[in-house]
């Protein structure tokens, strides 16, 4: 059974989606490869999203470096190797399309990583915004290049998210897809 709820953010409205009480998605305003609204279930408060939720609270506050959450990621064998490679990129660092396919051991699949980074389904926790192109640009992210830039300053030592007043960790409407 699926369940959602809507937090804020500095980076906009977060939609959080959880599959039997565990976190599967986190989705923001507007990001390509969003699914339906009417497929992420019940709004629902509180449990399950009350450790993503403050989770989240830490890391927008400078003071969570790695999250430790409970995922259901729902992807064939290959994206879900990919989105663990994601996860062992250090907070503040970057890797290539093709050091992430080096490191499945599949060096010429770069381009296969790539549209499997973009199809990551808890962007942020899982950080699909750490990887850059090979010359050290930056290149799609699902949620815009303008906040994959600001993720990677902040977290580079920007202290920007801190100066977003975040209030109760609830909205009470779910944006538009």
């Amino acid at each position: 059974m699926k369940q959602h709820t809507v937090i804020d953010s500095p980076y906009g409205p977060l939609t959080l989606v959880a599959d039997d009480g565990v976190l599967c998605g986190l989705y923001m305003t507007g990001q390509r490869h969003r699914p339906p609204e009417e497929s992420f279930g019940e709004r629902a408060d509180g449990a399950p999203f009350d450790a993503a939720e403050e989770q989240l609270k830490a890391y927008f506050a400078g003071d969570l470096k790695e999250f430790s959450l409970e995922l259901r990621l729902h992807g064939t064998p290959f994206q879900r190797g990919v989105w663990e490679q994601l996860r062992r990129i250090p907070y503040g660092e970057t890797r290539s399309y093709g050091e992430l396919a080096d490191a499945l051991g599949a060096p010429r699949a770069f381009r296969a990583v790539g549209l499997a980074n973009g199809k990551n389904p808890v962007g942020i926790i899982v950080p699909c915004h750490r990887v850059i192109g090979a010359n050290g640009g930056l290149t799609g992210y699902g949620g815009g290049l303008a906040r994959k830039q600001r993720l990677l300053d902040f977290e580079r030592g920007g202290r920007e998210p801190s100066l977003f007043h975040l209030p109760s960790p609830h909205l009470h409407e779910t944006p538009a897809p």
